[in-house]
């Protein structure tokens, strides 16, 4: 089972352009994504999917002086840039990671790929529903899941997030849900406005160090409960709803 974790990014997010490469700490923001998706065991080959769009070049050219491979694909079809990724690369089994979660924890990803491969499952993940942050969400599929999405997906909302597909056919999809023990979906820890990207370096400050897990995080965060109201108010997922506000049907 060929295990392909592919992160999907960009540069010309509307909420925050050029977002994949301002510093955190250090490094650029999709250093730490590509640097703890490496760290997860069970994951063999770490892929970036961006787009054609020319503004993306520096974040394949950045991503590449890593040792990682990059592909590039549809800027708005990304069902069709993930089934197409996941081809080239003879995934057997796909991770789905987004770039703009600087906090994804090697440690869950490794356990939803465990819960995947121990039951046999279509589809994985640790938000349906979401227990953990926002920022350390995880999704696992078999390639023959996500190229029957990508056959029979017609809305744009479909096509834009690659999953919901998959979400709204349970009656096809045998799948399960990695639970945590503590519901922390309230916390949000993902970068799509740059008063998060505040919060994260402010994070990463205080914990002082480059690897941590979610457990030095909390640990932050309930040191510094003030921490949150950094980028309070902005609401889960707000790219999947404004889609779907939006939706129509975009094949045929």
């Amino acid at each position: 089972m060929v295990v392909v974790a592919i992160i999907q990014a960009r540069m010309g997010s509307t909420r925050f352009p050029g977002k994949m490469l301002k510093l955190l700490g250090d490094k650029p923001l999709i250093w730490h994504v590509v640097h703890r998706v490496q760290q997860a065991t069970l994951v063999d080959k770490v892929v970036l999917a961006t787009s054609v769009n020319k503004n993306n070049e520096p974040l394949v050219k950045e991503v590449k002086s890593y040792g990682v491979d990059c592909f590039v694909g549809d800027e708005n079809d990304v069902l069709d840039r993930f089934y197409q990724c996941a081809k080239k690369f003879k995934a057997k089994t796909i991770v789905r990671v987004t770039g703009d979660c600087p906090f994804i924890d090697p440690e869950i990803i490794d356990a939803v790929i465990s819960l995947f491969k121990n039951n046999t499952l279509d589809y994985a993940s640790n938000v349906l529903p979401p227990t953990y942050p926002d920022g350390l969400d995880v999704e696992v599929f078999s390639f023959a899941a996500l190229e029957k999405a990508w056959k029979e997906a017609k809305l744009q909302s479909e096509r834009e997030h690659v999953t919901p597909y998959i979400w709204k056919n349970e009656h096809i999809f045998k799948r399960m849900t990695h639970i945590n023990n503590e519901n922390l979906s309230s916390i949000r820890l993902t970068v799509d406005e740059e008063k998060d990207l505040v919060l994260v370096n402010t994070i990463i400050k205080k914990i002082g160090k480059s690897d941590f897990r979610l457990k030095d995080i909390m640990k932050v965060i309930q040191e510094n409960p003030s921490f949150l109201k950094i980028n309070i108010g902005i609401e889960r997922n707000e790219g999947y709803q404004k889609s779907l506000n939006q939706d129509h049907v975009v094949k045929e």
